[in-house]
């Protein structure tokens, strides 16, 4: 038995070794720096529609009225160019026991960026998430979430690292069957700083004063003990922002503080602690339905609801009781990010119009309040 533990801890040496060389290959690489894609100047974008699953395609079909409402004359004029992506179905990739099959990838590739419906990720086995595979292949390393609660002063922009953390290696950790498993974190100096980066250059850009750097580095001192001390050694770059560590336990409690939680303006957090605390965040704004979600880097951007692919909501015969609004919210996030900033706006002014006040539409996942049509009808005619 003995050396039968002693065989399988040498398999173990054997592929962390392997683990280590792929990453440093990777830290390497994003030394080298990448070129940043300039929408403004650029004479077509080509955006990738990618429904997903459960109930992905339901309000996909919402977002994609919008769009042709919305982005009719760019259309038209070649500016945009709408690319439908099918196959990115947990039936698809089951199949193929791909997490992102290569020819969808592919098809992804082809655009410069992407608007994503949720995805299921299988439980147990070894395929991984597709958008974490998707943000590893496209390098998304920025993943923003902004939160806003007016009538609290509550303004929140979150970066999450999203490419590294625990997600990184999530499928690929070693186990000595009966006895122990082990899952691996990784943080980088390359992948840490260009995401603390981002961080202050957007509380630069926006005239915020404050960055919450929140970890565990009291506890992961390797990993999140070198994350806290790069994010400070970049916010000397920023000298009139202020850089706070705070650990994501009470970090958690502090956003449902009402006393204080209005005082926090931007957040740069680990992969893990960022997935967490933002679905926080966003069901204080009202419902992880009601928020959107950024996935940038410097050539490609993937813009997705927040939330997953409700299956359970397909199985009780609730799918048109979806919420658009995630999606709808990463539509506006997405003109922003291809400089078409009148245009986000106009949509978020008649999504924040029929979601809000007297006449407001209540889309809940409820039979007895409104669906995902009669949201969509409305914001068609607010957006007229």
């Amino acid at each position: 038995m003995q050396n039968e533990y002693e065989q399988a801890i040498d398999r173990a040496v054997e592929h962390f070794r392997a683990l280590i060389t792929q990453q440093l290959e990777r830290e390497n690489k994003m030394e080298e720096g990448a070129v940043v894609k300039d929408f403004a100047s650029m004479k077509q974008v080509v955006i990738g529609l990618v429904p997903g699953d459960g109930i992905g395609p339901i309000i996909f079909d919402s977002v994609r009225q919008v769009m042709d409402v919305l982005l009719k004359e760019e259309i038209a004029s070649g500016k945009l160019v709408l690319k439908q992506i099918d196959g990115l179905t947990i039936e698809n990739r089951m199949e193929k026991q791909e997490s992102v099959p290569q020819d969808v990838l592919a098809a992804i590739k082809s655009c410069d960026v992407l608007l994503k419906g949720p995805t299921t990720t299988p439980k147990g086995g070894t395929m991984e998430s597709a958008n974490v595979a998707l943000r590893r292949e496209l390098d998304l390393y920025a993943n923003v979430r902004p939160v806003s609660i007016l009538e609290e002063n509550i303004d929140w922009t979150f970066f999450r690292e999203n490419t590294e953390g625990e997600y990184v290696l999530g499928s690929k950790g070693v186990s000595i069957p009966g006895k122990l498993a082990m899952d691996f974190k990784v943080t980088t100096e390359a992948g840490t700083r260009r995401i603390a980066r981002a961080a202050f250059e957007f509380a630069k850009n926006n005239g915020k004063t404050n960055v919450a750097i929140v970890t565990k580095a009291n506890i992961m001192k390797k990993t999140d003990g070198r994350f806290s001390e790069i994010c400070h050694e970049v916010a000397r770059d920023y000298p009139g922002i202020t850089a706070d560590d705070w650990y994501i336990d009470i970090m958690t409690a502090n956003l449902v503080n009402e006393k204080i939680r209005s005082n926090f303006q931007v957040f740069v957090l680990p992969n893990l602690y960022g997935d967490i605390i933002t679905d926080e965040a966003a069901q204080l704004q009202g419902g992880v339905g009601t928020a959107g979600s950024a996935n940038t880097g410097d050539e490609y951007g993937m813009f997705e609801a927040i939330h997953g692919s409700a299956p359970r909501m397909i199985e009780e015969g609730l799918g048109a009781y979806a919420n658009p609004s995630s999606i709808l919210t990463a539509l506006v996030m997405l003109l922003r990010h291809i400089a078409m900033a009148e245009k986000a706006e106009k949509l978020q002014s008649a999504l924040q119009a029929v979601t809000t006040g007297e006449n407001a539409v209540h889309v809940t996942g409820y039979r007895e309040d409104d669906t995902c049509e009669d949201l969509t009808k409305a914001l068609l005619k607010a957006l007229q």
